[in-house]
């Protein structure tokens, strides 16, 4: 694996390489996966699966797992790999719970992850809309279990603590890159601050997630240092992909990471007593999420 840095937003656009024939996806099939997207397109629903062209949108839905994002679409950072518009965001909207609650009843979700966007202009950073959205799909499918993607909430704690009141199965938080290349990824964000937000979680009992994306010019070593930085706070389950580049405007792969790697990771993840390793070029937050809370 590489060590160099990635280039900056600001960068000139590089021609892409080539995707090696690993990250070929085989189109979603099953009669589970019909059922649920002739659903969603009977009742126009959201999903982030549809919205960020997942991978594993088929398994996935064939699991009665879905991935949905609240808080708008309009966020207030702008890190170097994401695809979701950076800007002055609408107001919050008192009735999405509900509305996200409907979607989660109507589509027989068996479990349920809830991401959003970050909300730095408001006070709570949304954590009230969070905390009535795990309330309110409780309330209308007391069956399904949760997982909640939640952001750094700037590191005001008390809004993460609303989070905890809650509880939801599983609450994840993620670095997203190695500690040296975080200032360029997550141009707003703290590795530090992250690891805090994990601990706190898993100091409150709840079952703790993150996530970590390869290919943007981290070593073999620093990956295994930041999985040992998650077990140092008690994370209980980490997820590696493969960075992919989402427009010719954001950050380039700087090395397509071979599923040998992965698979060594994986074994090494393992060894250190994570409850669950995901680990493969395909993998992303939300992959296999439904066994997460065993």
């Amino acid at each position: 694996m590489s060590a160099t840095p990635p280039a900056s937003n600001n960068d000139a656009p590089k021609a892409r390489v080539p995707k090696p024939k690993w990250l070929r996806v085989k189109l979603p099939t099953g009669e589970a996966y019909r059922e649920v997207r002739n659903i969603v397109s009977e009742h126009k629903l959201h999903t982030i699966c549809e919205s960020g062209h997942c991978p594993n949108m088929g398994e996935c839905w064939g699991e009665g797992t879905a991935t949905f994002m609240i808080l708008g679409n309009i966020c207030t950072r702008s890190c170097g790999f994401c695809n979701v518009s950076t800007g002055k965001p609408l107001e919050a909207d008192p009735f999405e719970p509900g509305r996200v609650a409907n979607s989660v009843k109507l589509m027989g979700v068996k479990h349920a992850v809830i991401t959003s966007v970050d909300r730095d202009d408001l006070a709570d950073g949304g954590a009230d809309i969070w905390a009535q959205t795990v309330r309110a799909i409780r309330h209308q499918s007391p069956g399904t279990t949760l997982e909640t993607l939640i952001p750094d909430f700037a590191g005001k704690w008390e809004n993460l603590q609303k989070i905890i009141q809650v509880a939801p199965e599983v609450v994840s938080h993620n670095l997203e890159t190695v500690r040296r290349l975080t200032k360029g990824v997550r141009i707003q964000a703290k590795y530090d601050r992250s690891l805090e937000v994990l601990k706190r979680l898993g100091d409150a009992g709840l079952r703790t997630k993150s996530g970590v994306m390869l290919g943007l010019g981290e070593t073999f070593d620093e990956v295994v240092e930041t999985m040992e930085d998650l077990r140092s706070v008690g994370c209980q389950v980490v997820t590696l992909g493969q960075y992919l580049q989402p427009t010719p405007k954001h950050l380039p792969v700087a090395e397509f990471v071979h599923p040998d790697t992965f698979a060594e990771l994986d074994e090494i993840g393992q060894k250190m007593g994570f409850r669950h390793v995901e680990s493969g070029p395909l993998v992303r937050s939300s992959y296999h999420a439904e066994k997460h809370v065993l």
